[in-house]
């Protein structure tokens, strides 16, 4: 077993962005292993954002971004429960990292349950074609698998996140819920590029 010190503890807040307390106990129960506590303090991140998904969130901002040369913008409407994590300076960077990514992947809408049903249709449709000739077990995968890709290419929360493609952008909501102990919601946005 590692020995668990004050600087693996903070180590591991700056990674995963956890509380000091949650930090020290993953690490306790991981043996001290810094990766396994990563793992753990996300998995239950992610239960716990679960948990406060349902509450609502009718508070937040609404945050700009206008890219160098002023050829593309966005303005996003970010929520969350309270007015007092609204004024937080992470809150607001996290608005502004989300209108970046917006600006430089051009996402479509927000989530799957966006994108409209004839879309949906003609892409199933398309991957149907693709998939000819194929086996019919291996059609329906090789359709779930197109229909995977063209949400992680228009839905925003599917999308890998510009400054860190390991994570989508799900993912990192997800991790602010659970760090913050809010719920927060993407609930629109608009991209502006010149010409378009």
């Amino acid at each position: 077993m590692a020995e668990i010190t004050a600087s693996s503890v903070a180590d591991l807040r700056k990674t995963t962005g956890a509380g000091l307390m949650d930090c020290k106990k993953a690490l306790v129960e991981t043996g001290g292993d810094f990766d396994a506590a990563v793992d753990l303090l996300r998995k239950k991140g992610v239960a716990t954002a679960a948990k406060k998904a349902g509450r609502d969130a009718s508070e937040g901002i609404i945050e700009t971004y206008i890219h160098t040369g002023g050829k593309v913008g966005v303005m996003i409407e970010l929520n969350c429960e309270t007015d007092f994590v609204a004024k937080n300076e992470d809150f607001q960077a996290f608005a502004r990292d989300i209108c970046m990514h917006i600006a430089a992947a051009g996402p479509i809408c927000v989530s799957r349950e966006e994108v409209p049903e004839a879309d949906l249709e003609k892409e199933r449709e398309i991957a149907m074609a693709q998939a000819e000739g194929k086996p019919p077990q291996a059609i329906q995968k090789i359709v779930e698998g197109k229909l995977e890709k063209y949400f992680s290419q228009i839905c925003l929360l599917d999308q890998p996140f510009v400054k860190d493609p390991d994570k989508s952008v799900k993912d990192l909501l997800t991790e602010r819920i659970a760090a913050v102990g809010e719920n927060m919601i993407v609930r629109r946005f608009a991209r502006f590029a010149v010409g378009d």
